[in-house]
């Protein structure tokens, strides 16, 4: 997939700044999509000094936000003739029970819903674009996620382990039916869990649990550099060509949780999601 154009969002940061450092390392196009303007200037030009002459460029969108979600999309196919890859990879937790201006609660609404949305506006660009590569960033939080579709959004007993873990499930449904609506369309979609890496992915987590944290960085998780190569792998590596519908540990294919095994639940899942973000009437 030499000189592919590659969207990666949550690229201001983590995982996916040094994904996006690997990619145009390796000599493709990236689109660094960040929500802070000063941050995701910054990480372009990171990646500039890295890879002198690298194809690289910001754009901007709040995954909490369904209207910067569209602009984004409007955007991308103004300027992306095609789009070989798209990494949904945004993500962030809260501490407690948050809403979006669109009356969503905030975790599902990040971690899932604006990728969904971004995806299905950038499907046709996608497919016409094939042979192409969808990937998403889950979890091995997903094995303890649930599916209450009386109560998506928590309105009663919020944990912020249970709506990450719910968040990162519907990942994993989502990417399941995804890559099998597009099985005919040589348009690959896979997840991972890229490993326990030392982000600011939990500067949200509750007080009490951040100086654990802050050890488990020292300590216990990968660098930001090991978790951006396993997206890099998804994205652009010849081992994984043709793959689909799968969930990786790190670089492993794993079978993920019986629940996101369940057809009926990403069915309803997908439509309940398509009414969340507009696409039903």
């Amino acid at each position: 997939m030499t000189g592919s154009t590659v969207v990666v969002t949550g690229a201001s940061d983590g995982i996916g700044l040094e994904c996006s450092r690997q990619l145009t390392a390796l000599g493709h196009r990236v689109v660094m999509v960040g929500r802070n303007p000063d941050k995701t200037r910054a990480a372009v030009e990171s990646v500039r000094a890295s890879s002198p002459g690298a194809l690289v460029e910001p754009a901007l969108a709040d995954f909490a936000s369904q209207a910067s979600v569209r602009a984004l999309a409007a955007h991308l196919l103004a300027t992306c003739d095609r789009i070989d890859v798209l990494v949904n990879n945004a993500g962030t937790v809260f501490d407690r029970r948050t809403l979006t201006d669109d009356g969503i609660e905030a975790t599902f609404a990040v971690n899932h819903l604006g990728g969904f949305l971004l995806t299905e506006l950038l499907r046709e660009r996608l497919v016409a674009s094939a042979p192409a590569r969808i990937v998403i960033t889950s979890s091995r939080g997903h094995y303890g996620g649930t599916l209450d579709f009386t109560d998506l959004g928590f309105e009663h007993g919020y944990g912020i382990l249970k709506a990450y873990g719910r968040s990162k499930l519907a990942n994993v449904l989502h990417t399941r039916l995804l890559a099998e609506q597009l099985a005919d369309a040589e348009v690959t979609v896979n997840c991972l869990h890229p490993g326990a890496v030392a982000t600011s992915i939990w500067s949200g987590a509750p007080w009490w649990a951040r100086p654990v944290l802050a050890l488990g960085k020292r300590v216990a998780m990968i660098s930001p550099e090991e978790g951006g190569a396993h997206l890099t792998r998804l994205a652009v590596g010849e081992e994984v060509e043709g793959l689909t519908g799968g969930y990786y540990d790190e670089d492993r294919l794993t079978e993920p949780s019986p629940l996101a095994l369940n057809d009926a639940v990403a069915a309803r899942l997908w439509d309940e999601s398509r009414r969340l973000v507009g696409l039903v009437p």
